[in-house]
């Protein structure tokens, strides 16, 4: 109970930094570490080497992944890849599947594109859209959401999924597939309800809007952007790679080392980033192409360093002994695996309001339920479902995904909660319901 008590301080000093301090959210997380550290009992010097190997361990597995994936996803982004895809799936059906194209679509480009850079490229879509179909934006707009929200949380090579397979030790591909599995279903259950919801009246114009929408959709010029095939094969490249390394280890008792070695998530994101380049080649110059990857380069120090840094708070929590002694207490309340699932999932939501955070609250969650798994006999990879649904399920006005949801696309205050928090509450639900069956199927 003394370590618990020490956990909620250091949580407490880390909230008092970011809102009062206004210090940026991995040096709130490394002074949090470092009290919780002494406080628990570590000497000095062996909580500043935890804090440091904490933030390094994580590095090692998710630095190269995670800047290979901005790099990618910022080349189809500035090459007009990403808006091709966006177009030609858009465009590809009826009307009256338009809506749940923009969701897929959105589940899509944000398997290796940041959320924030999605919504950005798709909200010209959705104005245009919106007047198209003659519905209201706020539901083109809550399709961006939710498909984007499920993708960004819940398929690798996000930090969030990417750090699950190395915390919770299981193999990558696993969490892809089931990312993609659970994260595509969860999403198209959640536009269902959200499109029901926002049926029956639940949007109101006058509160919910601000009356003033910031894009227009720009005209494409056209011959410039590469082709939709050529679009979409960076972003498939790494994930077929990696499903390729973990099918043939399940149906076979040794993997070639070709298969191996293509299919580390290293080298599978790095052939993804070089595919990229030469697509983009087709709309933009080398230097175009160089600034780009400079400029993802920029954003992805920050997440590197607020991941990492979730790492040395993980790293701390662990060395407290605290994941054992959870993982212990569970077991003894109860043998379901269910109970554990909706600990991590209320945990990670926890965090997720008091932080506002998804990769933090994520990666810390995880950390404390390490050792939840082997105890209760499931695969960790419901472990890992649950907490990035927790995750997911309530951002608001102190997560900047929000902000540039709602600002975005003209809403108030009200209307992002009906959007951005709502729509992604729906997908963590379902996400969280799917990893309780999953664990008492498999």
């Amino acid at each position: 109970m003394i370590i618990f008590l020490h956990l909620v301080i250091a949580i407490a000093i880390i909230l008092f930094c970011i809102l009062k301090l206004k210090l940026n959210t991995a040096i709130a997380l490394v002074l949090g570490s470092l009290y919780m550290g002494i406080a628990c009992g570590l000497d000095p010097v062996s909580t500043v080497n935890t804090v440091a190997s904490g933030f390094g361990n994580l590095m090692t597995s998710l630095g190269l992944s995670v800047g290979f994936g901005v790099i990618l996803g910022q080349l189809l982004s500035d090459s007009g890849a990403a808006k091709k895809i966006a177009h030609t799936m858009v465009s590809a059906v009826s009307s009256k599947y338009a809506m749940y194209a923009l969701g897929a679509t959105a589940f899509i480009l944000s398997v290796p594109v940041f959320y924030d850079v999605t919504f950005v490229i798709l909200v010209p879509l959705a104005i245009a859209m919106s007047k198209e179909t003659k519905k209201p934006l706020h539901y083109t707009v809550g399709a961006i959401i939710i498909g984007a929200g499920a993708a960004h949380t819940l398929v690798p090579p996000t930090p969030n999924p990417l750090a699950a397979a190395e915390i919770l030790h299981f193999d990558l591909g696993i969490m892809v597939g089931v990312g993609l599995l659970l994260g595509g279903v969860s999403a198209f259950l959640a536009l269902k309800l959200y499109f029901l919801l926002m049926d029956r009246g639940f949007w109101n114009k006058e509160t919910d809007e601000t009356g003033v929408a910031l894009y227009e959709e720009n005209e494409q010029s056209e011959g410039k952007e590469p082709s939709f095939i050529a679009s979409l094969f960076p972003v498939v490249l790494p994930v077929i790679l990696i499903l390729i390394g973990t099918i043939w280890g399940a149906v076979s008792e040794s993997v070639p080392k070709l298969i191996s070695f293509i299919a580390d998530k290293n080298i599978a994101l790095l052939l993804g980033v070089i595919a990229a380049y030469i697509i983009s080649s087709v709309s933009m110059t080398k230097d175009e192409k160089d600034k780009s990857a400079t400029e993802a380069l920029k954003s992805c120090g920050i997440v590197l360093l607020i991941t990492g840094a979730g790492g040395s708070f993980g790293a701390i929590i662990s060395a407290t002994g605290m994941a054992d002694f959870i993982a212990q207490s569970i077991s003894n309340i109860s043998a379901s695996p269910i109970v554990a699932l909706l600990f991590a999932f209320v945990v990670a939501a926890v965090f997720r309001i008091a932080l506002g955070s998804g990769t933090v609250a994520s990666i810390t969650t995880m950390t404390i339920m390490s050792s939840v798994a082997g105890t209760m006999g499931m695969h960790p990879v419901w472990i890992a479902i649950a907490c990035l649904s927790g995750s997911l399920s309530c951002g608001h006005v102190n997560d900047s995904g929000f902000w540039v949801s709602t600002n975005l696309a003209g809403f108030t205050i009200k209307g992002g909660l009906k959007t951005y928090t709502l729509g992604n509450a729906f997908t963590a639900i379902f996400a969280m319901v799917f990893a309780m069956i999953g664990s008492l199927i498999f």
